[in-house]
């Protein structure tokens, strides 16, 4: 189990980690993996990010559509296994789960590489349908025993036009990645993650929060007006994987977003640019009012079109 001195981030380089995995997992689950997170948006954003890469401490990678994630998750589970990959032991979970264990609290699939030790690779699955909102468990059963393939209910949208690359993975865009934190965290909660980044343990959504902060960050020092095109991109995405209630869903998405930038959430927003600046931005490390003032302008040029169309789509 992480320790309080542990800090869970290490630098890694988007370019080779990605190679490792598109060597690693099998050809003909390529076209089922798409990696999100950190890793996918220091990939998209690699000559803006430079020196010693970013923080983080996995590789997530989602496995879509549904229909195929449990056979793609078995296939890619089993190949690593096969050669060298190893099971993360964190103290609850050191070795697979059996045929007895309830499906939620059967272990990840969290696998490190051969002889390494610094980052590990996590499956993880788009929901069953647009109803499921949310944490879901799949049973992935395997040779090596059983595992959890967890599920969440707006990563579907990270799922929406991926951007592909050339080592045949698809890394999903940054604009979905936001839309699905800020859906995913409309207030700030009290959960904390569970190891601490530079010595100090973050509420999740503050966390989540401030990576949406970042990818806006990021987006606008590529091309300044790059927020503008975001809502547009955002319809599109929540209309095909919310067909049924996207206006509802959409007309409140930057509620947590508005609570981190309040001014009696101060401590709040602290956490969040902690996170940001000995996480993802490690190597270009904004101040906290330059972080807020991504936050106003994200406010502005993205979330508040973006909610006024959907409101006037109910």
């Amino acid at each position: 189990m992480m320790t309080e001195i542990e800090d869970i981030m290490v630098y890694v380089v988007p370019r080779e980690v990605l190679s490792k995995l598109s060597d690693a997992i099998p050809p003909e689950c390529k076209k089922n993996m798409i990696i999100i997170g950190s890793l996918a948006a220091g990939f998209q954003y690699e000559n803006i990010i430079t020196g010693m890469g970013i923080r983080t401490k996995d590789a997530d990678c989602l496995l879509s559509p549904r229909m195929e994630a449990l056979d793609a998750g078995r296939m890619i589970t089993e190949k690593l296994l096969d050669t060298g990959w190893t099971i993360q032991k964190n103290g609850d979970w050191n070795e697979p789960g059996t045929q007895s264990d309830p499906d939620d609290e059967l272990p990840v699939v969290r696998l490190y590489p051969p002889r390494e030790s610094e980052w590990f690779i996590e499956l993880l699955s788009v929901p069953e349908s647009p109803s499921e909102r949310e944490k879901k468990w799949a049973r992935l059963e395997t040779k090596y025993g059983h595992f959890g393939l967890p599920s969440f209910g707006y990563l579907s949208l990270t799922s929406f036009r991926p951007t592909p690359t050339k080592f045949g993975i698809s890394i999903a865009r940054s604009e979905m990645m936001a839309l699905a934190n800020m859906l995913e965290h409309p207030e700030i909660d009290q959960k904390r993650i569970s190891g601490n980044i530079a010595g100090r343990f973050i509420k999740r959504s503050n966390k989540d929060l401030g990576r949406v902060l970042s990818l806006a960050h990021l987006a606008s020092m590529e091309d300044e007006d790059a927020l503008l095109e975001w809502p547009s991109l955002w319809v599109e995405g929540l209309k095909d994987r919310f067909p049924e209630d996207w206006p509802d869903i959409g007309s409140t998405a930057g509620s947590g977003i508005r609570e981190l930038l309040s001014e009696v959430n101060e401590s709040d927003l602290e956490d969040a640019h902690w996170s940001c600046v000995y996480g993802f931005l490690a190597s270009i490390p904004i101040s906290i009012n330059q972080l807020r003032i991504i936050g106003e302008r994200l406010i502005v040029d993205a979330v508040e079109p973006f909610e006024e169309q959907a409101r006037s789509s109910r």
